[in-house]
């Protein structure tokens, strides 16, 4: 099971802080799709008062505003991306990593999809399995 929050629209601001200003400042700043807890054990340096739950509760009211996505899939850990524009992701099966599919976002699909369902479609995920290249040249 995949699950991709993505959520944009008319949700509430969410209101300033130091602690989330720092979350989203570290987690925009990296590509390794990272957990909570890195998240949490990079930020502790700097802010050593922050809780892990703050942590939780920041990055998923974040993700519910369309700040950030999650990326959550059964069995793993999971992972959060500071880059909520449409893009696809590989996860790797031999060694946990999600990263970014540097391909066009095919906002097509949307329409196939809406046809072939007779519904309306307002977005879609793809969240690719499979071995990383690192993951490939190791064997």
């Amino acid at each position: 099971m995949i699950i991709v929050l993505e959520r944009r629209g008319n949700m509430a601001e969410i209101k300033f802080s130091r602690q989330r200003e720092a979350i989203q400042k570290e987690l925009c700043g990296r590509k390794d799709h990272p957990t909570a807890e890195d998240l949490y054990a990079k930020i502790r340096i700097e802010h050593p008062n922050i809780s892990l739950g703050t942590v939780y509760r920041n990055l998923h009211q974040m993700a519910e505003n369309g700040k950030i996505l999650c990326i959550a899939r059964e069995g793993c850990p999971v992972r959060f991306d500071g880059n909520p524009a449409p893009h696809y992701h590989l996860a790797c099966t031999a060694c946990g990593r999600v990263l970014d599919v540097e391909m066009p976002f095919m906002h097509e699909l949307d329409i196939s999809a809406a046809a072939a369902t007779g519904g309306e479609i307002h977005a879609h995920s793809v969240l690719f399995t499979g071995l990383c290249a690192d993951c490939i040249s190791k064997h």
